[in-house]
């Protein structure tokens, strides 16, 4: 999943956070500006895995002919622990990463527009369980995660179908609105408040959507607050993905710097050359 800067940090030990298993969510979405494995895992189960970035390929590629991105590229456009600040650590198998308060149904009852907007919810959390907000890549992608105390930050970088992009990206845009707040039931954690707004991104990319996302419910009996970003920032039908926060809250500075050096890092990669490494200690 610096200078000290505010942040929201529930009193919880961080052995409770890590065995419940829960991560990430609060406030979110602005600028021009789809179920998964059980979440039990810790996070200490995934740092022990190894230091490693995931790379993944469709079982039947199809890439957009306006993508050009390849497997190669996709990594080269990975950000690093060099990227971010603070004391990140690069973790292996961030996919694998689930969090327990993200599984159950939106309360339709409680929506004036009836099922068609809770739907859109159910999307949303569907989608940050299994860390699929732009959909399911059509081309070559490839995912990095790191993790600083019980936040996580999971970094992805993808070819997508044009069309399905396009659609995606003013889905996102929508949910400020449509889900800014509503009630989550079933799944094991009880009812749960999430509330959606949107979150300022630097002015990166063809078009980038940024929310931050809370969800307050209790976790073994106790009252936790997940606090999660996510950014989405488009370059023609690439895109990058980042997700950052946990029960300590999230840093909204790193969600900006990593939309900031991994749009860089892409932009790169598309005319053509290698990114360099970022000296350390520069951002």
């Amino acid at each position: 999943m610096t200078t000290p800067r505010p942040i929201v940090r529930p009193a919880r030990a961080l052995t409770l956070a890590l065995a419940a298993g829960t991560l990430l969510a609060t406030a979110a979405c602005s600028g021009t500006d789809t179920s998964a494995p059980s979440g039990s895992e810790t996070a200490s189960t995934v740092a022990e895995r190894g230091i490693a970035a995931q790379t993944t390929t469709p079982s039947s590629p199809s890439p957009s002919p306006s993508s050009d991105l390849t497997e190669v590229g996709a990594r080269n456009a990975l950000i690093t622990s060099e990227d971010i600040e603070d004391d990140w650590t690069q973790v292996g198998n961030p996919q694998e990463w689930r969090d327990s308060l993200l599984i159950g149904s939106v309360d339709v009852a409680a929506f004036l527009d009836g099922q068609s907007d809770a739907s859109e919810c159910q999307r949303l959390v569907d989608a940050l369980y299994d860390e699929t907000l732009l959909g399911r890549p059509s081309g070559p992608s490839a995912v990095t995660g790191f993790q600083e105390g019980e936040s996580r930050l999971l970094y992805q970088v993808a070819a997508y179908d044009d069309t399905a992009l396009d659609e995606s990206m003013r889905w996102l845009t929508s949910l400020p609105d449509t889900c800014d707040q509503f009630t989550l039931t079933g799944g094991g954690s009880g009812d749960r408040t999430v509330q959606v707004i949107g979150l300022k991104l630097p002015e990166s990319g063809d078009a980038r959507q940024g929310l931050t996302v809370t969800v307050k419910g209790t976790s073994s009996g106790e009252k936790v607050t997940l606090t999660l970003d996510v950014a989405a920032v488009r370059l023609g039908a690439d895109a990058i993905t980042v997700t950052n926060g946990g029960l300590d809250g999230a840093d909204h500075d790193t969600t900006s710097t990593a939309v900031k050096q991994g749009t860089g890092r892409l932009e790169e990669v598309r005319a053509g050359r290698t990114p360099q490494p970022t000296p350390s200690g520069i951002n």
